[in-house]
């Protein structure tokens, strides 16, 4: 049996990682002395982020690498570039959500919440599982939203042909996400597979409740005196990051779990959460793999086998 990684050889990517979720989701785990890539479609955004992490963290070994989700024809030279032998935990985290009312496409054609936030792991997880497989115990960590929670998918209209609108396509796409996070380990665990992947959500997460992290974000004291109420409810995005962090590196969480903040999913420390009633539609989530995959060309789990992570 292979011998669990130390903190120092342990590698981390992290999508989305330059702002947000994302960024504190690095700060924390490149604190455990592990290397932290990453994944931004901007280089000088990456680099300010970069600054900000090794100004908090003393000797912090982070990196980045061009990641752009909405093209899928650029994630198969994303993974290769990483350059290391083995991953051992992705998180899942970037996202789009446009203002404009007007429906956007991606180059490849897809609607662009849903090519991006949920086609584009789902293609990068396909060409991350052999530096997965090769680590360990590795982990994908699925960043769902709070706001899916009252969503229901359209699987006739997944690309929101029919009827769209900015902020539910939005939720949509994470929700597609969150299923995805979960069919995924069902079949890994089908596979044999010692690769796990978990989903979780940040709750509701402020920009006006989070700790300014210069450049990368600077919080305005207006603004922050006037969130000062939905604080009793709410919290900053250096808190969402909670529950990403610790499902990256907490051993004793399993598999196919849904992990948010504890006070009515909206703040607090990271707990286990019962699935939501529509998660647990497992035709659903098939239905969905079957309907990405179509899409994409590619099958996350397929040519896994109990090898994975041996």
């Amino acid at each position: 049996m292979s011998q669990p990684r130390s903190a120092a050889d342990r590698v981390y990517l992290v999508t989305g990682a330059n702002a947000g979720i994302g960024y504190f989701t690095a700060e924390r785990l490149a604190g455990t002395g592990a290397t932290v890539i990453l994944g931004s479609r901007s280089a000088e955004r990456a680099e300010s982020a970069m600054g900000s992490i090794r100004a908090r963290v003393p000797g912090a070994r982070v990196r980045s690498v061009a990641l752009d989700l909405a093209d899928q024809g650029s994630l198969r030279e994303t993974a290769a570039s990483l350059d290391v032998g083995c991953l051992d935990a992705v998180v899942h985290n970037a996202g789009v959500l446009l203002e404009a009312p007007e429906r956007k496409l991606t180059g490849d054609g897809n609607e662009m919440h849903f090519g991006t936030n949920h086609l584009g792991h789902f293609t990068l997880t396909h060409w991350l599982m052999p530096l997965l497989e090769a680590a360990p115990g590795a982990r994908i960590v699925t960043v769902g939203s709070f706001a899916a929670k009252t969503e229901r998918l359209d699987l006739d209209d997944l690309q929101s042909q029919a009827e769209y609108r900015a902020k539910r396509t939005y939720a949509r796409s994470k929700l597609a996400q969150m299923y995805f996070g979960l069919e995924l380990d069902r079949r890994l665990r089908a596979a044999g597979s010692a690769v796990t992947s978990v989903v979780v959500h940040p709750g509701g997460a402020l920009d006006s409740l989070t700790p300014s992290r210069p450049p990368v974000h600077k919080r305005n004291a207006g603004a922050m005196l006037r969130a000062a109420p939905a604080a009793l409810v709410l919290q900053g995005k250096h808190a969402g990051a909670r529950p990403a962090a610790r499902a990256v590196l907490d051993p004793r969480i399993a598999g196919g779990e849904l992990w948010g903040p504890r006070v009515f999913g909206l703040r607090g420390r990271p707990h286990r959460e019962r699935l939501w009633t529509q998660l647990e539609e497992a035709g659903t989530a098939r239905r969905l793999w079957d309907a990405s995959t179509e899409l994409t060309g590619v099958d996350p789990a397929a040519g896994c086998t109990s090898r994975c992570g041996s």
